[in-house]
């Protein structure tokens, strides 16, 4: 498939874009495609060195500055750094897209207290640290803004062998839809949307070692028989944060070809894997995360 980009030419220029988890996979295909239609980007996440890569090839394509900003967002005071250098760069951020996240595929109970918390501090904590942290400076500027999130579909439903995330991400769509009610009073629009199977390279390889990713094929969990396309992930992500979308507020978005309603709980086929099978799972995990 060749998908195209859906929005006008500059329909996003002069505003300035953060998007957490920027440098890698979907945040990638969003922020390249914010960047096309003529925002200013900052893309955040850990590892500077993957965030400078991605911000020459994303910059390269399109000609706009593309400003790479390492942070943990699990430190208060790394965010505040965050927003910081956003500003000194581009006067003011109009846009937060609260897209990174962590994830184990695993039985709970194999799961260690620190896994657990490790997940929620990322998803959870992470996002409201974001949150606060530029919805504070919005209102104190008197300034209208957007944040979007991106959540999954298990948000909703819940699954199991995600619990973590599930937990996790189901608190930032409860944060959401919250704070869109609590903040609209100030101009600022909280949205969220909860992809179906989206395959990155990276993120899947870590999540599905070996030959299970063959094994568990999404496609035939979705109506529509395939997987999502980054670029309709970037698409809708655009509309939302654009101006077009200026009486949307509050509302979640799926976009999986129909998967959740076929099958409630992504993962939860997962129980098909036997016992001998979860102990190579989680060495290969260990492995690729190290």
């Amino acid at each position: 498939m060749n998908i195209q980009g859906a929005l006008k030419e500059n329909a996003l220029k002069g505003k300035t874009i953060v998007i957490t988890g920027g440098g890698t996979g979907l945040g990638k295909a969003m922020a390249t495609y914010f960047s096309e239609l003529g925002a200013n980007l900052v893309i955040a996440s850990r590892k500077l060195t993957v965030l400078e890569t991605a911000a020459a090839e994303i910059s390269g394509k399109t000609g706009h500055r593309v400003l790479p900003v390492a942070c943990d967002i699990r430190h208060i005071e790394e965010v505040d750094q965050l927003l910081a250098k956003s500003e000194e760069v581009f006067g003011q951020v109009d846009v937060l897209v609260n897209n990174a996240a962590g994830n184990f595929i695993s039985p709970t109970e194999r799961l260690s207290a620190n896994a657990f918390s490790t997940v929620i501090d990322i998803v959870l904590k992470g996002t409201a640290n974001c949150t606060l942290t530029f919805g504070k400076n919005w209102i104190k500027r008197k300034q209208q803004a957007s944040v979007l999130n991106i959540i999954t579909t298990y948000a909703f439903t819940g699954s199991g062998y995600v619990v973590p995330s599930a937990v996790a991400k189901g608190g930032v769509l409860t944060m959401t839809r919250s704070l869109a009610a609590e903040w609209g009073k100030y101009g600022i629009r909280h949205n969220a949307i909860a992809p179906g199977p989206f395959p990155t390279k990276g993120a899947w390889d870590r999540l599905l070692p070996g030959e299970l990713a063959e094994k568990f094929d999404f496609k035939n969990r979705v109506p529509l028989k395939r997987v999502g396309d980054h670029q309709e992930l970037a698409n809708l992500a655009a509309f939302l944060v654009s101006d077009f979308a200026g009486y949307i507020n509050g509302e979640v978005i799926t976009i999986d070809g129909g998967e959740w309603l076929q099958g409630a709980g992504q993962m939860n086929g997962m129980e098909a894997v036997p016992e001998e099978m979860w102990d190579m799972i989680e060495e290969t995990i260990r492995k690729n995360n190290a």
